[in-house]
């Protein structure tokens, strides 16, 4: 099986007075999410911030993109997802659960809220403590099985900038309490800090993606009786990256990340799936 995700897409209300903005953001937006849901996936996953500022005209405008492709999406939010109005509202707006599960093929995908309501301070990541013993059942319960949790935030010290403050869930939750009672290998995949990054540690796999304004890219994931294989895919296109650029340059609260791609080491990697006999051995 496959499944394709995409990091932060900060779909914006920008001001219609500043000359071809508004057509800027209809090309790039229609034309960067047509590559993204035309590749082949059985899943398409947005790692949050698909919004700028989470209003409903912003949610409504990029899901009727969204939905008209008839595809599988997910949807974890992201703060700026939640920076306009409550968890409640935006939930009703996107149809998507607040955190889930589902199985599909051989793995177990798991689907994290870490972003706070409304909270214009504050915009690292948190988890309470019903969630958090929700994934310790579905960590275990996993057992050797592959499995694959989307979150915004990074868990506290693993990929890039994931040690800065608010730029990662909470350093006293403990994550690593749950995480490490995993069997067999799992995938944690993760936006908000905008750059490239994959990191091993213990049974886990650490992959951020950049924001789509700075990169015009996606991982795509196939899953074989063997192996996870994690690409990196990115269009190629001028007039994208000048629309881009330019919607950025408009932008509140957005500074484009220069060093967004990371390193060679941060876009791929492929990964084996130990069988039972190995893990236990």
């Amino acid at each position: 099986m496959k499944f394709a995700v995409i990091g932060d897409l900060h779909f914006p209300k920008v001001d219609s007075s500043v000359e071809g903005l508004e057509e800027a953001k209809r090309d790039f937006y229609r034309s960067f999410l047509d590559h993204f849901l035309g590749s082949e996936a059985d899943l398409h996953i947005s790692l949050g911030d698909l919004t700028h500022y989470g209003p409903t005209d912003e949610l409504e405008e990029v899901y009727q993109i969204i939905n008209s492709k008839d595809r599988n999406f997910y949807h974890v939010l992201g703060n700026h997802d939640l920076y306009a109005q409550s968890i409640e509202n935006v939930l009703k707006i996107t149809g998507q659960p607040l955190y889930h599960t589902i199985a599909k093929g051989n793995a177990i995908f798991a689907f994290l809220n870490t972003a706070k309501e409304m909270d214009y301070e504050d915009w690292g990541g948190s988890i309470n403590q019903e969630q958090l013993a929700w994934l310790e059942e579905v960590v275990e319960a996993s057992g050797t099985k592959p499995l694959f949790v989307f979150a915004h935030h990074p868990v506290y010290n693993t990929t890039s900038r994931s040690d800065i403050d608010k730029l990662s869930i909470d350093s006293n939750i403990d994550m690593w309490r749950v995480l490490e009672k995993k069997k067999g290998q799992a995938v944690y995949f993760n936006g908000h800090n905008h750059q490239n990054s994959i990191v091993h540690q213990g049974n886990w796999t650490f992959v951020q993606v950049a924001a789509c304004l700075d990169e015009q890219a996606w991982r795509a994931v196939e899953l074989t009786d063997n192996h996870i294989i994690i690409s990196h895919h990115k269009v190629t296109n001028p007039l994208m990256s000048n629309h881009a650029a330019f919607i950025s340059e408009h932008m509140n609260y957005f500074h484009p990340t220069p060093e967004a791609s990371g390193t060679e080491k941060d876009i791929q990697c492929v990964l084996p799936i130990h069988t039972v006999s190995e893990i236990t051995s």
